[in-house]
């Protein structure tokens, strides 16, 4: 009998203007590494080519899911390409990649950019893409929900995404008046991002709406665990749960490493030219 997981924790992100052309705001903001272990950060932006400058990443990995518009990557490792609504791109940047993300000329784009760290093992690996595409992914369909896997499982539908920190990442939609569960192993630290509509959520039936994050109750490895969702409205929400790295963590702008030396070595190489162009 897998163990009901509750809410632990509700926040109502807000969005403010930066620019005429940025809009954004924090879904999990940078500094609380232990409680949102293994994530480091999510960014909601809603922005316009020209926005963001080339900059390097070293020791993360970033998954950037497209709400809507046009995004086009350029980068020192894998060239171009572009994302569309509903799409998602996993970037690893481990030993360091030089990017920039710009929505296609004349569009808007609203996404969601997630930092996964990664452990002191993995973080100077080779970098490496998956564009996952909403359209090839695995969807677990049932009476009135939708369920697509982007990364892990649900009930058993598997994602092929390669991961280095074990991650599920399912994007839900769910018809007025309809439940459905979501299977978690106990050790996974996870939270929802609410996009559209409202519902209740968890063990105790916990409301939240759209733009809202809801945080996860923690249990023990080896438990399973489950996450029930019941819409009030159409409801359309991303979750993510993921194993704890448990280690240290220096951060400085794009650079998430485990100690201060790292981080000066990270940006020497960057100033270097060992990044890439």
């Amino acid at each position: 009998m897998a163990v009901q997981r509750h809410i632990r924790h509700i926040k109502t992100v807000q969005i403010t203007a930066h620019s005429p052309i940025h809009q954004s705001g924090p879904v999990l903001e940078p500094g609380n590494w232990q409680e949102y272990d293994p994530f480091l950060l999510l960014m909601e932006d809603i922005f316009q080519r020209g926005a963001f400058d080339v900059h390097p990443h070293r020791g993360i990995e970033t998954v950037t899911y497209v709400i809507s518009g046009e995004l086009e990557h350029f980068d020192s490792k894998a060239g171009h390409g572009t994302l569309g609504p509903g799409d998602v791109q996993w970037m690893t940047a481990g030993r360091g990649v030089v990017h920039k993300e710009d929505p296609a000329p004349g569009s808007t784009v609203h996404s969601l950019q997630l930092w996964v760290n990664l452990p002191s093992t993995h973080k100077m690996i080779e970098p490496r893409y998956q564009n996952l595409r909403a359209e090839h992914m695995p969807v677990r369909q049932e009476e009135g929900v939708t369920i697509r896997v982007f990364s892990g499982s649900s009930k058993g539908v598997q994602a092929p995404t390669k991961n280095i920190v074990p991650v599920t990442m399912v994007e839900m939609t769910v018809e007025p008046g309809v439940t459905v569960a979501q299977d978690l192993p106990g050790h996974y630290n996870g939270f929802l991002y609410i996009l559209e509509g409202s519902g209740t959520f968890g063990a105790d039936h916990t409301e939240g709406k759209a733009g809202q994050v809801l945080w996860l109750s923690r249990h023990d490895r080896g438990e399973e665990t489950e996450l029930n969702v019941t819409a009030r409205e159409k409801l359309r929400l991303l979750l993510y749960a993921g194993e704890p790295v448990n280690e240290p963590v220096v951060a400085y702008g794009p650079f998430v490493m485990n100690t201060p030396e790292q981080i000066r070595e990270a940006i020497r190489d960057y100033q270097e030219g060992r990044f890439g162009q």
